[in-house]
């Protein structure tokens, strides 16, 4: 986050109810977060980073630390949000959306677009797919949460030493599927 000096003063604006310290904060941290819940394949991104920082808002009085500490207190409450809402999801299956209602949901983008972007997707999800669970999370908090070892040990609650093996189990099975072919990027 590029706070630098400055991000002292905007935890202290925070604190006490600075719209524009909030905005900040959202500014410098949805991004990652947005990436992170995309990556995990939340339902609906968008909501769930709403979620991830309501949650923010509501406890950061127990929040202290610098940037780096507030980088990874945002991601662990992403990934609880995750993992809460799995749960949720296994204990009460959706319905089918109702054909009628996604006619309502508005215009659609350049298909184009759309449609590369929804391959790129695709062929992330392939790659993340050939991971076990606790792989993709080490690996999506280390390069899409830019979070370095010792940071993602504290957000998946693991050892530094396990985080690492994990990271290079991870790294070997994505490389042994792209040189025989079955994961193409």
């Amino acid at each position: 986050m590029p706070f630098g000096e400055s991000f002292d003063r905007v935890v202290a604006a925070a604190s006490l109810g600075a719209e524009w310290a909030w905005r900040e904060l959202y500014r410098e941290t949805a991004p990652s977060v947005a990436r992170y819940v995309r990556a995990r394949g939340a339902n609906d991104p968008d909501d769930a980073v709403g979620e991830v920082f309501c949650k923010v808002v509501r406890s950061f009085g127990s929040f202290s630390g610098d940037e780096r500490a507030f980088r990874t207190w945002v991601l662990t409450i992403a990934r609880n949000q995750l993992i809460d809402d799995a749960r949720r999801r296994a204990r009460r299956p959706e319905q089918p959306a109702d054909p009628d209602h996604l006619a309502l949901a508005g215009p659609m983008g350049d298909a184009e677009d759309d449609a590369f972007s929804n391959l790129a997707t695709e062929r992330v999800r392939e790659t993340l797919a050939v991971l076990t669970a606790e792989q993709r999370d080490v690996m999506l908090l280390r390069v899409i949460g830019r979070l370095t070892i010792d940071e993602v040990a504290e957000v998946v609650g693991r050892r530094p030493g396990a985080v690492k093996m994990l990271q290079s189990r991870a790294i070997a099975s994505i490389r042994s599927r792209i040189s025989d072919g079955s994961v193409t990027l």
